[in-house]
């Protein structure tokens, strides 16, 4: 029998989920002053830091810039946010997940500096940012890279100094703490910028705030579309910039290219001088759960807002099948769901909405009136992502397949349900040499 108390870990987590009145509290004030108690203002965490920011593409940026790090012969580290399945998942240290121990003593850390001297509250995310910070200052790579968890300026990641800031897409999301001005919304994500340090736009279609803040920095602009790209080639594609030599014959990392773009120019920028082979190899590599995951008929991706979902319409257009193309959609109350319905709806033939748990949560029922009002097929409503993706696997077709997506949540719960029946399915085997 397994034991069914919480791990160390766990128990740290549940901790810090409690301890501050509200889940996003964005500013710096606090966070800052126990970082400087920390001494990760003193000096430099890693021998270059890269913060990625933006509405969409983060995740998928810093997979690709970790990998075409680690192939150039860098150490490298991540610091990323949600977590799909552990929270390991948030820190990567040369690939690897952080163990338990070493999330523990950054959590440690931190307590410690908070409380010394006037006790400072910090929330979840700021405790596992400078927990991380702390890890990475450790391990002491050559590389780090940060994704800011929302906005920019205010995000707990942006106590560090970037030495270069990307900038990967501009949309509409997390209104109630950012806005619904798209100009507004870009400045926040700018914020990571530094005077004189290099701004990689990630994105031909960004607001001119975003611009128009690299300059009031003096900041080196690097844009997509006029100093680097992509040209698709017969099988493969190019990658071209304005300082550099171009590089050809590089794989679909099966992610936008215009994030590998990106991913290039900001590690050139770090002072990596590109490998042709190296960077094939990376990006022939790359693996990021969640996003755009296929597994057998079923694609799993966790966007949630428009633009993310008109991405993912767009590539399941390119892969049609012989059969119907269902979609399992679960997503938190304060998310466009009409937006996201619209982008997905001409590669969507019918829907299973599902309920997610928390007080942010929406109902399947409310999605289900979504849905039925923007006149889509409704075919089954269920209490949860696992409980959905079971009634789906009963019911399709040989020549249909499955789109689990709308958030984090969703796709995290059907990957667990997945992993405890294979866990189930692996404990219920009968151990070599039992009859």
């Amino acid at each position: 029998m397994r034991d069914a108390s919480p791990s160390p870990l766990d128990a740290w987590l549940s901790r810090l989920e409690a301890a501050h009145p509200v889940g996003i509290d964005l500013g710096l004030e606090r966070v800052a002053e126990v970082a400087r108690r920390m001494g990760l203002l003193d000096g430099p965490v890693a021998g270059r830091v890269i913060t990625v920011a933006g509405t969409n593409g983060k995740g998928s940026t810093v997979a690709m810039l970790d990998a075409l790090a680690r192939h150039h012969g860098l150490s490298a580290a991540t610091y990323t946010s949600p977590h799909l399945l552990r929270y390991n998942e948030r820190l990567c240290l040369d690939g690897h997940e952080a163990d338990d121990a070493t999330l523990i003593a950054g959590f440690e850390a931190v307590e410690a500096a908070r409380l010394d001297g006037e006790p400072i509250s910090l929330t979840y995310f700021e405790v596992g940012t400078l927990g991380a910070l702390h890890a990475i200052r450790a391990f002491s790579p050559e590389v780090a890279i940060l994704e800011v968890g929302l906005g920019g300026r205010l995000d707990a990641v942006n106590v560090l100094d970037a030495d270069v800031a990307v900038v990967t897409t501009i949309a509409r999301d997390h209104a109630a703490f950012l806005g619904d001005d798209l100009e507004g919304i870009g400045r926040e994500k700018a914020g990571i910028m530094r005077a004189g340090r290099p701004a990689v736009l990630g994105s031909s279609d960004l607001p001119a705030s975003v611009r128009s803040t690299a300059e009031a920095l003096s900041a080196p602009v690097h844009a997509l579309g006029t100093a680097y790209g992509v040209e698709r080639e017969a099988a493969s594609w190019r990658w071209w910039c304005d300082i550099g030599q171009a590089l050809r014959g590089l794989p679909d990392p099966g992610l936008p290219l215009d994030n590998a773009a990106t991913a290039l120019m900001a590690l050139q920028l770090a002072g990596v001088e590109l490998d042709e082979t190296a960077s094939r190899q990376a990006l022939g590599s790359v693996v990021l759960p969640g996003r755009m995951q296929w597994r057998g008929a079923w694609c799993l991706d966790v966007g949630h807002n428009p633009q993310a979902a008109a991405y993912v319409a767009g590539r399941l257009a390119e892969r049609p099948v012989a059969g119907r193309t269902f979609a399992l959609l679960g997503m938190l109350g304060d998310k466009d769901a009409d937006g996201v319905i619209e982008a997905l709806a001409p590669s969507i033939d019918a829907w299973v909405p599902v309920t997610l748990e928390g007080e942010r949560a929406r109902s399947a029922d409310e999605l289900a009136t979504r849905l039925e009002a923007l006149d889509q097929e409704v075919v089954h409503c269920d209490v949860s992502p696992a409980q959905g993706a079971a009634w789906l696997e009963a019911h399709l077709a040989p020549q249909d397949r499955v789109l689990v997506c709308g958030s984090f949540f969703t796709v995290g719960g059907v990957l667990a349900a997945w992993a405890a029946r294979a866990q189930t399915e692996t404990d219920d085997r009968p151990s070599e040499g039992m009859t």
